[in-house]
């Protein structure tokens, strides 16, 4: 009993030393003794959520908030000013509540298994009285990682290469040989366990895991490096002639697996989620691909215009439970094919990439898939110029891929080179308008924004700080009026010591507090990069932007010489055609 009395304290104490260090070694050794030390069930459950599995909330935050409240015998007001000082909502919870009457010794794989995962979906006040029990059987460290799981926010600063290392280290195995089993492991249609973890540690000389996937498992990805966007001149001299080159265009969709083997077929998406029924035209496409063949390439929401459409219109796919027929029509999708894993059941990711395309362009003559094709040029400036025509063919730049690369694993230059070079993203000068705090090291200070644009050009600077006034004044906006309208949230870009400025204005200009988030009397504006728009309904703008990030504060720009709405409107044709 003293063994087991310890089991959950092991892994919250793994994720404590992991949160607190950033060495890498520190990481991997403290990662190899849990594994040491842990029953095979709970380490097998710890891998999962240290590679990036996520089980889903089980209890609803508001919930969560109100019973912690009530247990602790706090104010609401009390329990909102503790968690704006801390920043993180389990950090809370664990310091407010009374100290534990109780021990538990129950371990991870146990407390999964048999508490949180029937816990969903069962009334508030049984919810709410399992609350209450297991938070007096756990001291604060415990109930920190408790409250995390229920909540579907375990996060901790691992990546799933660094998982890999140590699982390789400890079972004395290849780290990629650990790569390639562990492709799916997070995939929460199949939950880990002690057999899971053995099939994944067992040693390379046994037959079945030497070397061949199952069923349709997938292939480590491998990813590319950003190209900085150098002047064609350099690129020679960095790269090489460019006869030495594949050049594919850039997509912007979903980066998926298709695997054909044993008469069916899966799709893997990127996040090693198992996608296939959210896209039955695909798989129905592929079911004339011999068995043993697995393709890397990407799902695209299709135009009328014969040309890949805006993601957003591939996330009405991705978004909704059921795919109805008007949905299917609305938002056909293609898979388009960029390169060979396997074929026939052989892997081929250690030939070169001109030899994977040269079977791959065999393999896929007279199907029905999508190929992604070639772009032939006879230089650097020639291919610059193609690249310049990106936004106009609904992509985001360009792929190099050498000649002689194998398919790597990861982001390597050890095994291959590919390259991404995407065109400059698009910029928009905003105002901040709303402030949230952040989390983590940042959990202190206000690094959440939301942006604005003028819904007109103000006449001038009179106008514009009229509005300004009347927010101040709480003054509601006029519909016919001169207004900020939000269109973007950004919570990176800047420095550390760039948030610690702007979060002082944040403070000297808060208007009011909606719990952890001020709105503010405008004063700042930021210059904002993104590499998409698109019209939303979501948005008081019509607006939505992808991937916004904060390029500067635009410290030389005065207020009323913010952009418009009509400068991002002007956008949205460019690229969403």
């Amino acid at each position: 009993m003293a063994r087991r009395a310890h089991l959950m304290r092991r892994f919250a104490t793994l994720f404590a030393a992991l949160d607190a260090s950033t060495s890498t070694d520190a990481k991997v050794a403290a990662l190899v003794q849990y594994l040491a030390d842990a029953p095979p069930a709970d380490a097998a459950w710890g891998v999962y959520m240290l590679a990036g599995g996520k089980p889903r909330q089980t209890v609803p935050t508001a919930l969560l908030r109100a019973e912690a409240t009530a247990l602790a015998g706090i104010p609401d007001w009390l329990f909102e000013a503790s968690y704006q000082a801390v920043g993180d909502l389990a950090e809370t919870i664990a310091q407010i509540l009374p100290p534990p009457q109780r021990s538990s010794d129950l371990g991870l794989a146990r407390w999964m298994a048999e508490r949180l995962l029937p816990l969903r979906g069962q009334p508030a006040d049984q919810q709410a009285a399992a609350l209450h029990s297991w938070w007096d059987e756990l001291p604060a460290g415990q109930r920190f990682l408790l409250v995390k799981l229920i909540g579907g926010g375990f996060r901790v600063g691992v990546s799933k290469l660094l998982v890999q290392r140590a699982l390789a280290q400890h079972a004395g195995l290849d780290a990629k040989l650990i790569a390639q089993r562990m492709m799916g492991w997070t995939d929460a249609r199949q939950l880990p366990g002690a057999d899971r973890l053995a099939a994944l540690l067992a040693p390379a000389s046994q037959a079945a895991t030497a070397g061949a996937l199952a069923d349709g498992q997938p292939y480590p990805f491998f990813l590319a490096h950003a190209l900085d966007d150098a002047p064609p001149d350099l690129l020679a001299t960095r790269l090489g002639p460019v006869a030495d080159w594949l050049a594919e265009w850039k997509y912007d969709g979903i980066r998926a697996q298709l695997v054909r083997r044993g008469g069916q077929t899966w799709i893997w998406s990127r996040g090693e989620e198992l996608i296939t029924d959210r896209f039955p035209e695909v798989v129905a496409l592929a079911a004339t691909l011999p068995d043993g063949t697995v393709l890397d390439g990407e799902l695209l929401a299709w135009g009328a215009d014969d040309r890949p459409a805006p993601f957003q219109a591939l996330q009405r796919r991705i978004q909704r439970k059921t795919l109805s027929r008007k949905l299917l029509a609305d938002v056909p999708v293609r898979f388009i094919a960029y390169d060979l894993l396997e074929l026939a059941g052989a892997d081929q990711r250690a030939a070169p990439q001109q030899q994977r395309r040269t079977r791959l362009e065999a393999l896929l003559a007279g199907q029905a898939l999508g190929l992604s094709p070639l772009v032939p040029a006879d230089g650097w400036p020639a291919l610059d110029a193609l690249r310049g025509q990106s936004r106009d063919r609904g992509v985001e730049g360009l792929m190099l891929k050498h000649r002689q690369s194998a398919y790597g694993h990861g982001r390597t230059k050890a095994d291959g080179l590919w390259w991404k070079w995407k065109i400059a993203p698009h910029t928009v000068d905003a105002v901040l308008v709303y402030a949230q705090a952040g989390h983590g090291r940042r959990a202190g200070l206000y690094t959440d924004y939301t942006f604005a644009v003028w819904s007109r050009p103000p006449a001038g600077a009179a106008e514009a700080d009229a509005v300004v006034q009347a927010i101040a004044a709480r003054q509601p906006a006029q519909a016919d009026g001169l207004q900020l309208l939000t269109f973007a949230k950004a919570y990176s870009g800047l420095s550390d010591a760039e948030f610690k400025q702007v979060d002082a204005v944040i403070r000297a200009h808060t208007l009011e507090k909606f719990g952890p988030v001020r709105s503010l009397k405008p004063s700042l504006v930021f210059e904002l990069a993104f590499e998409g728009i698109a019209r939303s309904p979501r948005h008081k703008s019509g607006i939505a932007l992808r991937f916004p990030r904060m390029l500067r504060i635009r410290h030389d720009k005065p207020l009323w010489q913010a952009d418009s709405l009509a400068v991002l409107q002007a956008l949205v044709p460019t690229v969403a055609g």
